[in-house]
């Protein structure tokens, strides 16, 4: 029985929006880490939950060491998720929520979907129905409309007539495989309204002699074994680990644009994984030891031609509710421990930038994949968000990298995508 109208029969149902603010992000002008911060943050939007199990979060230490948590994350409650609440670990989700610029309605299009798509799995077919509806009354929004650019409206509104469609034979089928196609179809939306969104160039002093990312970009890399082994990976048989990753330079323009710039020119051709011990995979070592970076070990990173020094990369941290990240700190030591981060280290496959105990600015080349599947701890309790720089999430086959040992090499790694938003240094 189709239980919801198609997009003609919704109209009397919809919902106007009063509020036009968008949520955005943008960058702070040149200066240490923002000044300009809202006075409520708000870390309890949906996606941006940091919820992660305590249960192997000391073998963290042995990554590369942070400092202690602050006494401010006792309050950490009033700032992110807290206990049981819904944890969100899938990439695709926790991407569409750091996307710019996007109206609340388009936002909240999107956590009915997700919500819809849970409850169906837990045979909640009740309360999936419920957020199909509140998500197709939303659709009709003139603020989304409105957001989209001029070019894209025409495939808007049909992308937008797509996502009721499926709504439509979600509920009438009970599965969650039309409300998957409902939410490609809305990434796409999403993504066209990001595309309006005027990114800021981070401080002048960063990126002096670094690249940044402008927007997004899409990773693709394959490992092998050596001596053309075999991976078995969950009772598996593979030949290669072939992963995809999105970097996100909205929340991480240094971190990601350096990433990307290394892949570009081929640096991570080759090299050896470095460490995989079930919390992490990490590679980027050009000495081989995978040793923690330290000013003194000047080939434990990147050495641009022509040059004698390292590369260096700053800690890139942005807080939930700032209007940029904040630099040369960590959350803790600037007074705000336990407060939720932007991209979050929840998803299985999150990347990481690594750095060395006491050294924020020690980043080049070096990064890790988190293994750990995030539970039931509320965001910002744990040794990662806020410490380390979360600059992307694994979004194909994240699961093959368990299978990832020590001497594995990554035989190719190419931008499929984006390379056109890396900005080199003038």
């Amino acid at each position: 029985m189709t239980l919801l109208a198609s997009a003609p029969a919704t109209a009397g149902r919809l919902s106007s929006l009063t509020d036009a603010s968008l949520v955005e992000h943008p960058f702070p002008q040149p200066r240490r880490h923002v000044a300009a911060m809202s006075d409520e943050p708000n870390p309890s939007s949906p996606g941006r939950r940091m919820l992660t199990s305590s249960a192997g979060m000391a073998a963290v230490s042995a990554l590369l060491p942070t400092s202690p948590l602050s006494p401010s994350v006792a309050h950490a409650k009033e700032l992110a998720s807290g206990s049981g609440s819904v944890v969100n670990k899938d990439p695709e989700s926790l991407l569409r929520y750091g996307l710019p610029a996007q109206p609340k309605d388009v936002v909240k299009v999107q956590q009915q979907l997700e919500d819809a798509e849970r409850n169906f799995q837990k045979f909640l077919s009740i309360q999936a129905e419920g957020n199909l509806r509140t998500a197709q009354g939303k659709l009709k929004s003139p603020e989304i409309m409105k957001a989209v650019p001029a070019a894209s409206k025409s495939e808007a509104e049909k992308l937008l007539a797509g996502i009721d469609a499926d709504i439509v034979k979600a509920a009438d089928e009970q599965t969650t495989g039309p409300v998957k196609d409902a939410l490609k179809k809305l990434t796409t939306v999403q993504e066209m309204i990001a595309s309006t969104y005027a990114q800021p160039v981070p401080p002048a002093d960063y990126i002096k002699n670094r690249p940044w990312l402008k927007g997004r970009a899409t990773i693709a890399m394959q490992i092998e074994r050596p001596g053309g082994q075999k991976f078995d990976i969950q009772n598996t048989i593979y030949d290669k680990v072939d992963i995809t990753m999105v970097v996100d330079g909205y929340t991480a323009p240094i971190t990601a644009g350096n990433f990307v710039d290394l892949v570009q020119r081929g640096f991570y051709n080759d090299f050896t994984i470095q460490r995989s011990d079930g919390f992490v995979v990490q590679t980027g070592d050009p000495s081989g030891t995978g040793s923690p970076i330290s000013q003194a070990k000047s080939l434990n990173g990147f050495v641009p031609p022509g040059s004698e020094a390292v590369r260096r990369i700053p800690l890139e941290v942005f807080v939930v509710g700032d209007k940029g990240p904040i630099y040369d700190t960590n959350f803790d030591d600037d007074g705000r421990g336990g407060y939720a981060s932007v991209l979050p280290f929840n998803a299985y496959g999150a990347m990481g930038m690594a750095i060395s105990e006491g050294e924020y600015d020690s980043g080049s080349s070096q990064f890790f994949w988190l293994l750990f599947d995030s539970d039931l701890t509320p965001g910002g309790k744990n040794l990662l968000d806020g410490r380390y720089a979360c600059f992307g999430y694994t979004v194909g086959n994240p699961e093959l990298l368990g299978g990832v040992q020590e001497g594995d090499k990554i035989t190719s790694a190419k931008v499929i995508s984006g390379i056109e938003n890396l900005v080199q240094p003038s």
